[in-house]
């Protein structure tokens, strides 16, 4: 934290100011503390809202990436309740992988960003792989034959 330059200098005593506001009691401004203030006086600007396209174009626009992915995602749940889960399943986990590879290539991709880039890459792409796997060896006639899955679910069900 830098000190600002018409800060006021500490007062003869020594002492700490009256409150932990900008101001003490008397109104002078005190010596500024390297505490958290006990009251929020403003926010911060949200980290992803000017990250993927600069400042000048319109939020939907600079929230490409995540809108993509979110749109994606909204196709999978419909196609879910229309009655084609393998194909809405599919959808949904072609999109956390598309959202890895995103994280992966673009310097920049707006909220998409919640973690380190590592831990976003790795989250998106593991959970994209096991809803696509699930929707390839869904029932009934699933699109892949894992030998050893149906002797694990008769062990577990047992």
């Amino acid at each position: 934290m830098q000190a600002e330059p018409d800060a006021a200098p500490p007062a003869a005593g020594g002492g700490a100011p009256a409150t932990n506001g900008p101001t003490g009691a008397s109104g002078a401004e005190g010596p500024r503390s390297r505490r958290f203030p006990s009251v929020t006086r403003d926010t911060a600007r949200p980290e992803g809202s000017g990250r993927a396209v600069p400042g000048a174009v319109s939020t939907p626009a600079r929230q490409w990436p995540m809108l993509s992915v979110l749109t994606a995602t909204a196709a999978g749940l419909l196609a879910t309740a229309l009655g084609y889960p393998r194909i809405g399943c599919l959808v949904i986990g072609v999109a956390l992988i598309a959202a890895s590879a995103l994280r992966r290539v673009l310097p920049s991709v707006g909220m998409l960003a919640v973690r380190s880039r590592y831990t976003d890459m790795i989250t998106y792409g593991v959970l994209g792989v096991a809803i696509t796997l699930l929707a390839l060896v869904m029932e009934p006639k699933p699109w892949l034959d894992i030998p050893f899955l149906e002797s694990a679910v008769r062990f577990t069900v047992r």
